[in-house]
């Protein structure tokens, strides 16, 4: 008998975590499945557009092409992606300071520079300032940071 509660208790916590995770705000177990089963539809769209977004910026025929960035806009702050098919020496501090310009703060960070730049950085809002901002403020800044770099570097 105690053992069947434990499984309910269990599979009573596992929904409330599944709950959680897709930001459900759900009652019954029906719901919050479908509740999951649409956000993991969601993410796979996700995926989807930025393999195709990867896809094209390797593919690209213009070497000076400019990374590509992503914006998507989180709970508490920013998912930011930045893509190059080619290092780009500098261009992680130009990013960075643009965000220290803006008021960001990179919570979590995930950089490679080698053959190539990828950027993935988590930023939230720093709470004394005043002013909101947006998901278009950030890919406009990383944007103008990226344009700022390519007019500074080297070129090769």
């Amino acid at each position: 008998m105690a053992s069947g509660e434990q499984k309910r208790a269990a599979l009573h916590e596992k929904l409330q975590l599944l709950r959680s995770i897709t930001n459900s705000h759900a009652l019954n177990k029906t719901s919050i499945l479908i509740d999951a089963s649409k956000y993991i539809e969601e993410l796979k769209q996700k995926v989807e557009r930025l393999n195709e977004d990867v896809a094209n910026a390797q593919t690209s025929s213009d070497p000076n092409a400019l990374p590509m960035v992503t914006v998507e806009t989180l709970e508490k702050g920013f998912l930011i992606h930045v893509f190059s098919a080619k290092s780009c020496p500098g261009l992680l501090v130009s990013i960075l300071e643009s965000f220290e310009e803006m008021g960001l703060n990179v919570l979590e960070a995930r950089v490679i520079c080698t053959d190539t730049f990828r950027f993935h950085a988590v930023g939230g809002k720093d709470e004394e300032q005043g002013e909101s901002i947006d998901e278009q403020a950030v890919k406009q800044a990383t944007g103008q940071a990226i344009k700022n770099w390519s007019q500074n570097a080297d070129p090769k």
